[in-house]
């Protein structure tokens, strides 16, 4: 099975103090992870800043090296892509993007979000 990790998964491994590729392995077990390339364009982008976002996305981009970076799937917006990569692989997502995360279950797909802001959940319809 594979998992796109999108950039406010990553954001929240610092923002929350959570492990984020233990608690998917603690949910899902032995996975693919994968980063759409517009997720890494994203981190990047926010790196440059300064403050706590800016130092949540550094730490991201350090996670998503752990990952593999996959080609984003069509234009439009950072959301579309993801969503249109996860058709596409037949695959979850780890979001916390609600209106993402409610385009995912609706396509049938399973999503991965914060819990409590101390744990993740599978989320499937």
């Amino acid at each position: 099975m594979t998992i796109l990790i999108d950039t406010n998964a990553f954001l929240m491994t610092s923002q929350f103090k959570i492990d984020l590729f233990e608690e998917i392995r603690f949910l899902l077990g032995s996975v693919r992870m994968a980063v759409p390339e517009i997720v890494i364009r994203e981190l990047e982008g926010l790196a440059k800043g300064k403050g706590n976002n800016a130092s949540a996305a550094r730490l991201g981009l350090q996670f998503a090296k752990g990952c593999e970076v996959i080609p984003s799937s069509g234009d439009g917006t950072p959301d579309e892509q993801i969503f249109n990569s996860a058709k596409d692989l037949r695959c979850g997502v780890v979001t916390n993007d609600r209106r993402l995360r409610d385009l995912i279950l609706k396509e049938g797909l399973p999503v991965v979000s914060l819990s409590g802001k101390q744990k993740l959940e599978l989320i499937r319809r």
